[in-house]
């Protein structure tokens, strides 16, 4: 045989082998839709077969086992082929398909579904593609198996999703947060993005083990929370906002009594024994029976709150947090989208506006100022950590600008540095918090850090 004619045959057995895989992948998609058709039908006469695992299980490797031996004989499937077959439609039928594996990993935080062929995860702080148990690339079969998993989604929240909605935020059962995009929007197919949480909150020990900041900025939060000071957490998207402040919340003296609003409901202030927890809802297909941040903000000032924590303000709410903060209900907590400290204090006027009261610029800066007394800035740096940047104080007035000034800085340390690992620490800047009444009126004494004084006018 000459050296042309053998590679020609070896091509030919390529092709051969090409078409045969092409035939058996196809077969085996049939094989899964035959199998989920028939349990659909046995779920419409048992409507508990899809809340019972094992009888589920039972049904699909039964009605598997027929199929094989008949109509499907021809795919010869081993025993390890038919159980994963078994556990795809099992998955496809109660989970969440093939994102359901990712959706249950602990050491996954983002798991961003990009049309059927590209799934990512965001694993420390990392992008990555998501590959199963073999190291293949995890992809859909088809547009509707995802469309699919989008109808089991929003179905508990009792919304639609179709061309003329095709935007919604969802959350799953476990309390992950889900926004979904479909076409005409999103060009490429559904994108379904999932923000997961940890299913017990990280303490501040932990977020120190982690390097998020230092033990003394730690201690130094704690006591400014048990102080009672008014404090904003601001960071970009997926800097840690809500873990730190469900850390930072952690603080709050037992015998308080706590009012939570948010989006969706993530906090969890497992310490405190008098606590409410309200979460907004939003409108069903008749675009009926919402209720807003900014009713539940109101509505929570007429509960008797000591304090009030809201898991993050968006618009026109922010007018009724700040004036929460104003009268009376020191200590409250809450977070918001900025790059700087700064950025923030400017992002609070513009959702103050939001609010639809015409209120004057300088009139917002001053309840502003008069609100809010400290801003931590959390932010995620290159390398994938997310850390605590800078410790704002939020002075007074002067020339209808809101004074500031940075108490505590973080700074990289350029020898331990590398691309691949930044190494750095909060440092003091030298300035000191000017506001002390209530750090003097909880009882502590001066506070020095780094053997710099933070808070020099207590007691």
């Amino acid at each position: 045989m000459s050296i042309e004619e053998a590679i020609k045959q070896k091509q030919h057995q390529e092709e051969r082998y090409d078409a045969s895989e092409q035939y058996k992948e196809e077969r085996m998609h049939e094989l899964k839709q035959t199998i989920r058709e028939k349990l659909m039908k046995e779920n419409n006469q048992n409507n508990r077969l899809l809340l019972e695992p094992e009888k589920l299980s039972a049904s699909i490797w039964s009605n598997l086992e027929k199929e094989t031996d008949h109509a499907f004989r021809d795919l010869l499937l081993s025993n390890y082929e038919k159980r994963t077959v078994a556990e795809d439609i099992q998955q496809q039928l109660v989970g969440f398909g093939v994102i359901d594996p990712l959706i249950k990993r602990s050491d996954i935080t983002e798991i961003m579904v990009n049309g059927t062929e590209e799934i990512f995860i965001e694993k420390q702080g990392v992008l990555e593609r998501a590959l199963d148990e073999d190291g293949h690339e995890i992809s859909f079969n088809s547009e509707q198996e995802v469309m699919n998993i989008i109808e089991k989604i929003v179905a508990p929240i009792n919304r639609k999703v179709d061309e003329s909605d095709p935007i919604v935020d969802a959350r799953l059962p476990d309390g992950s947060r889900v926004n979904i995009v479909i076409r005409p929007i999103s060009l490429d197919g559904p994108i379904i993005t999932i923000r997961k949480f940890p299913e017990r909150p990280f303490t501040m020990a932990e977020l120190v083990s982690f390097g998020a900041l230092d033990k003394e900025t730690s201690a130094f939060l704690e006591q400014l929370v048990r102080a009672k000071y008014n404090i904003v957490i601001s960071g970009g998207t997926g800097s840690g906002k809500t873990t730190f402040l469900n850390a930072l919340s952690a603080s709050i003296p037992n015998r308080e009594r706590i009012i939570t609003v948010e989006d969706s409901a993530e906090l969890k202030l497992n310490q405190i024994d008098n606590l409410v927890r309200m979460e907004t809802r939003p409108p069903n297909i008749e675009e009926k029976g919402e209720v807003s941040m900014r009713e539940l903000v109101r509505t929570a000032l007429r509960m008797r709150p000591d304090r009030i924590v809201v898991g993050e303000v968006r618009g026109g709410e922010a007018l009724d947090m700040l004036q929460a903060m104003n009268t009376g209900h020191d200590g409250s907590l809450t977070t918001g989208h900025a790059n700087s400290a700064d950025d923030m204090l400017s992002r609070l006027e513009t959702m103050v506006l939001m609010s639809g009261l015409e209120l004057p610029i300088p009139a917002i800066r001053r309840q502003i100022a008069s609100s809010v007394e400290l801003i931590v800035q959390l932010g995620r740096l290159r390398d994938g950590s997310r850390k605590v940047l800078q410790i704002t104080e939020v002075k007074n007035l002067e020339n209808n600008e809101i004074q500031t000034k940075d108490i505590l800085k973080w700074e990289m340390d350029p020898k331990q540095s590398t691309r691949e690992k930044l190494e750095g620490s909060l440092q003091p800047t030298g300035e000191e918090i000017s506001q002390t009444e209530k750090w003097e009126g909880a009882g502590f004494s001066k506070y020095r850090m780094k053997n710099i004084p933070i808070v020099r006018g207590a007691l």
